[in-house]
């Protein structure tokens, strides 16, 4: 069962989290002072594409007059050529017309240049939200027109409150102890500890645990990478091993990841080198990606190869 699917929010009332984000753009549907271009950015599986949905529904975009184009669909400048071809039409069934464009930084430069144009000449039933984990990667001009939101993670007293209302929800009941290996091994992502939570609910309680220790762990090589990285005497194989099969993840969510394991390591019982890690992982890698994320690892440990 996809809980994050089955749960996903249809309302800001419904949002776990992010209050301060939530409260905003309500305010602006309530004002009625939209921007034509919206941007909101953060960590992969936390909320960005569902606030943009929910924004969208409460902009009065319904049916056919909301589109979401995720980047398995992007076509390049075919693409938003069909949308401004779109865009010159009135809504059929809603108040306006609404773009959602799911991971928009993986578009062309040629691509980026015109939806810029399209940005710019957004008439005035149209409008365009952008979904990203990675920001920078966007022309400096597309962000500078549109008003930007970042949607963060989730706290651990938040993780928790979304945990306890979907299992509730289900009907069942777990110990704290479930609930904080989930919350730990998820980092702050709802949609991973929504799946992690279906797998523990779908065997009996007297296996939970070690499900949800277990799922963790597929869950996310990042996890593993945490783990090598704090060990007393980390192994630079080992960690180059985890860092290949990372190559197709975001390095600024890993170092957003590594930061708040450590965080939580920190705040349990501590680790030798858990200042040297953080150290090194306290600077965004926006600029320098994987190479960055690379040497970030290698600089975190004193090297030992075998």
């Amino acid at each position: 069962m996809n809980y994050h699917l089955k749960y996903r929010p249809a309302a800001f009332e419904e949002v776990v989290g992010n209050e301060t984000l939530v409260s905003t753009l309500q305010g602006i549907i309530e004002q009625g002072d939209i921007p034509h271009a919206i941007l909101l950015h953060g960590p992969t599986g936390c909320g960005k594409t569902t606030l943009a949905r929910i924004l969208a529904n409460s902009m009065g975009a319904v049916g056919n007059d909301l589109r979401e184009v995720d980047s398995a669909d992007f076509r390049g400048i075919d693409t938003v050529r069909d949308m401004r071809k779109q865009s010159a039409f009135k809504p059929l069934e809603g108040d306006c017309r609404v773009w959602i464009l799911d991971e928009c930084h993986k578009m062309s430069s040629d691509a980026q240049s015109a939806l810029l144009k399209a940005l710019e000449d957004a008439p005035k039933h149209v409008y365009y939200i952008l979904c990203t984990t990675d920001p920078q990667k966007l022309l400096s001009t597309i962000k500078g027109r549109c008003s930007q939101f970042v949607v963060s993670t989730l706290t651990d007293k938040e993780m928790k409150i979304l945990l306890r209302r979907v299992t509730k929800a289900e009907g069942e009941s777990l110990t704290k102890d479930i609930y904080a290996q989930i919350i730990q091994d998820s980092l702050g992502h709802p949609r991973d500890a929504l799946q992690i939570l279906a797998q523990v609910l779908a065997v009996d309680g007297d296996k939970r645990l070690e499900v949800a220790t277990h799922a963790a762990e597929v869950q996310s090589q990042t996890i593993e990478l945490c783990r090598a990285l704090i060990q007393p005497a980390p192994v630079w194989n080992k960690i180059a091993t985890i860092l290949t099969g990372l190559k197709d993840q975001e390095p600024e969510s890993i170092r957003r990841a590594v930061l708040g394991y450590c965080q939580a390591v920190l705040l349990k019982n501590g680790s030798p080198n858990i200042a040297q890690v953080m150290g090194e992982f306290i600077e965004p890698f926006y600029n320098t990606g994987f190479p960055g994320l690379t040497y970030a690892c290698y600089c975190a440990i004193d090297i030992e190869v075998y």
